[in-house]
């Protein structure tokens, strides 16, 4: 609205502007193919994340001021990354080894009986909204730290709700995640059907396989706050949090300046307690 000029990196959807603060949505980056089928709206103010971010930092004893300071708060930025969400209606069959072990004392001897068992399981499984990352930059290691979300309260998209809010479009097409998304969804029906087995002590899958019925994919924006900071190493540091649930994630710098002073803080108030000790001793 002011006439300045935005620059952004290709993948983003959704800013703001740096001389006049206005939200910019650039709706031609999230059209056709690039359309999000669903998105989980913000739900922690900027207030609020403010508050949590200054109650995780002030916990940690050695992160450099310049991590907390305004100047760095004022970079704290809502950003909606892409996600791929897999649902998916499956069978599964189990063969697995299952052993009950039983012990007890008769006169001077224990005596352990252990029974082993051939096990089978199969039923019907249904997994939904298994997430995968839709971005290749960097940063998208602070959504995945801060998941998981609550996918109930997840809506339709609609330009709306970008409003406000940076934005980032996928550059990872579902072909490319397939594989990893078969793969957890294998892991997580095996866990589950492990799960139903109760009674024994203990549990061998032998054999495992699923054959999916029905599969579904879509294309969603989930919420993260973030901010960065560059440490005397010259190394990134990032701190991020879910914003829907508030969970926080980060991998905070450290100043070795008040590493050291605590050292020798501590020293001196070791030495000064043995002294004490050896002038009445």
């Amino acid at each position: 609205s002011c006439g300045a000029e935005i620059v952004t990196d290709a993948t983003t959807a959704a800013t703001f502007c740096y001389y006049c603060h206005n939200p910019v949505v650039l709706g031609g980056r999230l059209d056709g193919k690039y359309l999000p089928d669903k998105v989980i709206p913000f739900q922690i103010d900027r207030k609020k994340a403010e508050e949590t971010f200054l109650g995780y930092v002030s916990k940690k004893k050695f992160v450099p001021r310049g991590f907390f300071s305004k100047k760095n708060i004022e970079k704290l930025s809502s950003v909606y990354f892409p996600y791929w969400l897999y649902s998916v209606k499956l069978n599964g069959k189990m063969n697995a080894e299952a052993k009950r072990v039983r012990t007890w004392v008769a006169g001077d001897e224990e005596i352990t009986e252990t029974k082993v068992y051939e096990l089978c399981r199969e039923g019907d499984i249904a997994l939904a909204n298994l997430p995968e990352n839709a971005l290749k930059k960097a940063n998208a290691i602070l959504a995945k730290n801060v998941q998981p979300y609550h996918f109930d309260d997840m809506k339709d998209f609609h330009m709306g709700y970008l409003s406000g809010f940076m934005a980032e479009k996928r550059d990872i097409e579902q072909k490319a995640v397939e594989g990893n998304m078969q793969a957890t969804m294998k892991n997580s029906a095996e866990k589950l059907m492990r799960e139903s087995v109760q009674g024994y002590n203990a549990l061998s899958v032998n054999s495992f396989g699923v054959i999916p019925k029905k599969e579904d994919w879509s294309y969603a924006l989930l919420p993260v706050w973030t901010v960065t900071y560059k440490g005397k190493d010259g190394k990134i540091y990032y701190y991020s949090m879910n914003g829907q649930t508030g969970k926080v994630f980060g991998e905070l710098p450290v100043d070795y300046g008040k590493v050291t002073l605590t050292g020798i803080i501590s020293a001196v108030v070791v030495l000064i307690i043995a002294l004490i000790g050896g002038y009445f001793l």
